[in-house]
């Protein structure tokens, strides 16, 4: 578990999380996988009884994300929306204030800026100069991007999959009211269903869920979400804009001289994040010299295919892994 604080407000944070994989003499080989919206910190199994994870395909021994080369990292984010997980440790408006009673409206804001200063706590407790990768889907891959814009040096390979390099107007015009509006009049479960529509879609819905069963899973899910944390996480989401960290030159100057390499996979058919927000990107970082190799595929899970439909993008991302350090500096040089 990693104790640190919400910085500027000084209030302490708890944020839990889970490992893989063992850290080298070097402290070189860390490997930071950031989770989704609605995603917790159990990205694989960590014993052989447990449900797999929701990046069981990718995070294991000789998988792309290789738990027998890397030590993987996951970290609960704040207001976690699986807060009533008794497993899941988190500090957010559902969890007790200094007073014992939960934070609620007074928990302080936050935002990609402090979700950046939480996981760089992190990596300073383990003892590493920096991240051998930073990796994630959806609102995880926001975080491998902001991590890109915010520190290159110490994270050299990032892997944003799903996702987007701003949040479009898909997030910031539809998704965001229709959550408010869903939310006032369906409650928790009704917020639930619109993030399973946004995140399957029409075909992926079909594929998943035979008629009738759909209910009883949302049902399942509210037993351990909280509404408040997902109108947090919703709220840090549309806040997402690279050019916001620095504009588009200066950024894509610090990527070059980093030594950056980018790797970033779209499902054409996703609802969340259209696969044009990032193929206009990738048009824009490859005519400025950045290393970044794009992916687009199609699921019938839309937007989770990104967590389910692994095979377009894992040998991509196996890849970038190994691939040596920027500039063929030593890995344990910052």
């Amino acid at each position: 578990m990693l104790h640190t604080t919400l910085q500027p407000s000084g209030v302490p944070l708890q944020l839990g999380g889970h490992c893989w994989g063992t850290l080298s003499p070097q402290r070189d080989n860390a490997v930071l996988v950031c989770h989704h919206f609605t995603g917790t910190m159990r990205a694989a199994r960590t014993a052989p009884g447990d449900a797999p994870g929701w990046w069981e395909s990718l995070i294991g021994p000789g998988r792309a994300i290789d738990t027998d080369r890397y030590h993987v990292v996951c970290l609960n984010t704040p207001a976690n929306v699986q807060v009533h997980d008794p497993a899941v440790v988190t500090s957010g408006p559902d969890t007790p204030g200094p007073d014992g009673q939960p934070w609620g409206a007074a928990f302080p804001a936050w935002g990609f800026a402090e979700l950046h200063a939480a996981q760089l706590a992190l990596l300073q407790a383990l003892g590493a100069p920096r991240w051998h990768a930073v990796a994630g889907p959806s609102f995880g891959g926001m975080q491998a991007l902001q991590w890109a814009a915010r520190t290159p040096d110490l994270a050299p390979r990032v892997a944003a999959i799903v996702t987007s390099p701003y949040a479009g107007p898909v997030l910031q015009d539809v998704f965001g009211p229709l959550l408010r509006d869903v939310a006032a009049t369906g409650g928790l479960e009704g917020a639930l269903r619109l993030i399973t529509l946004f995140g399957l879609g029409a075909d992926g819905i079909e594929h998943t869920f035979p008629t009738g069963t759909l209910g009883a899973y949302l049902h399942e899910r509210a037993r351990t979400a909280s509404l408040a944390h997902i109108h947090e996480i919703a709220r840090v989401v549309v806040t997402h804009d690279l050019h916001g960290v620095a504009p588009a030159d200066e950024l894509f100057a610090r990527w070059r001289h980093s030594g950056l390499r980018l790797l970033t996979a779209n499902v054409v058919n996703d609802t969340f994040f259209p696969a044009r927000e990032m193929a206009g990107f990738t048009l824009q970082t490859r005519a400025a010299g950045v290393d970044h190799q794009h992916i687009e595929y199609a699921s019938v899970d839309g937007h989770l295919g990104g967590l389910g439909d692994t095979l377009a993008f894992a040998d991509a991302l196996r890849d970038l892994l190994a691939t040596p350090a920027p500039h063929g500096a030593p890995e344990g040089t910052p």
